[in-house]
């Protein structure tokens, strides 16, 4: 099944260690989330939009890995940093990918940065986007 089809499953419970901790278990992994202090939450864990903009770096960094596999290109580490904001009620990420590889030329280097605008993620945050709730 790809990872269009796959059905992902979450549930986020409320902790009561303050007003917005809660637990997250995701596809068999458990995580923290909460507001930061300035916000009325504890910190003591990622708020909403960290999680988004990590799933949106997670997601390049591994696509960016899998085209250097698939073509067999000698890519040593990848590295993203993100950054999330509104303006003017948009929001805007900005993404720097960094590709370490003293043997890549200038052409990989690019076709690198090209395929990191192509992960699932992204394109799911560009695209259309249906929210049922029940």
């Amino acid at each position: 099944m790809s990872e269009d089809q796959r059905i992902i499953t979450a549930q986020v419970v409320e902790t009561g260690e303050n007003d917005f901790a809660v637990s997250i278990d995701v596809s068999g992994h458990t995580l923290k989330g909460d507001e930061p202090i300035e916000a009325g939450g504890g910190n003591l864990g990622p708020a909403p939009y960290d999680l988004l903009a990590a799933a949106l770096g997670e997601c390049t960094a591994m696509t960016v890995r899998w085209y250097a596999l698939k073509e067999k290109w000698p890519l040593d580490k990848v590295e993203v940093k993100l950054t999330f904001q509104n303006i003017d009620k948009v929001g805007v990420f900005e993404k720097q990918i960094l590709v370490h590889g003293d043997q890549l030329t200038d052409d990989q280097r690019q076709k690198l940065i090209e395929v990191a605008a192509k992960c699932p993620v992204q394109r799911t945050l560009e695209g259309k986007v249906e929210i049922r709730t029940v």
